[in-house]
């Protein structure tokens, strides 16, 4: 009998703890309403089209109001009690996937235009190239705000530098973090104990985790999303708005929403 390889494990972490505060607004981002849902509904979604066996979210302002909210969708919440960055908020998973031997998808609560064909292109690259990290990135127009990609003469990833951490000329560059991973469950949190806080926001960052990998002499890759505006975080009223735009824009060319 041929042998057949088993599929690998498939998870995801949602971070969804933070307030919020450009939003103006009482109500945690991740629950403003998108086109008659919450912002984090696009999100769980994307997470369950690729196959996720496990979705666990991370929450922290307004805890029990997303926990209420979605508390039929199947999902483990986690609360995040001290806000100490991306990297700390990635951590508080880790005793429940302490047995778990796979690949954990994380994505932000805050990018509903997020493709599921976008999220299963990354999944596609990170299992074909037997990355230990994949990160999808967007090149975008003005890059001001997101963390950049940078990568050594041959193309190769060799580390993740945010906007307030960044040279001039690393600012210069348009290829941008969207924030979003796969990454091997044993390597994940082994790096995510190793990080420090060594910046100018004093916050463990997850984008950390790239230069861990590159120093172990593992593989990292890239995948960029074919559409920047997919990977749009919503932070203000006006972002939220521009994505109500960009969803009534994919329905009037035939898609239900914006995960098609």
């Amino acid at each position: 009998m041929a042998f057949v390889e088993k599929p690998e494990k498939l998870s995801a972490i949602i971070l969804a703890a933070g307030k919020g505060t450009r939003m103006k607004s009482d109500m945690v981002k991740v629950l403003h309403p998108l086109c008659g849902r919450p912002i984090l509904s696009y999100v769980v979604e994307a997470a369950k089209d690729i196959g996720s066996e496990k979705i666990v979210v991370i929450v922290g302002y307004q805890a029990d109001a997303v926990r209420e909210r979605f508390r039929e969708q199947n999902l483990t919440f986690i609360e995040q009690r001290e806000q100490l960055g991306t990297g700390h908020a990635v951590l508080q998973a880790r005793r429940i996937f302490g047995n778990y031997d796979g690949v954990i998808l994380i994505i932000c609560g805050d990018v509903p235009l997020l493709r599921s064909s976008t999220v299963q292109s990354l999944l596609d690259c990170h299992r074909t190239s037997r990355s230990t990290v994949t990160v999808l990135t967007a090149i975008l127009p003005d890059p001001a705000g997101y963390g950049r990609i940078i990568k050594g003469p041959g193309g190769d990833v060799l580390r993740i530098v945010e906007q307030r951490d960044a040279t001039r000329e690393e600012e210069k560059i348009k290829e941008i973090n969207t924030g979003i991973y796969c990454a091997e469950s044993n390597f994940l949190f082994n790096a995510l104990m190793n990080i420090n806080n060594n910046n100018s926001q004093k916050e463990y960052y997850l984008t950390d985790i790239v230069a861990i990998a590159c120093k172990d002499g593992r593989v990292v890759r890239t995948i960029i999303a074919g559409d920047h505006r997919e990977v749009m975080g919503i932070n203000t009223q006006e972002e939220l708005q521009k994505a109500h735009h960009y969803m009534e824009e994919m329905k009037s060319r035939g898609s239900v929403h914006a995960h098609r």
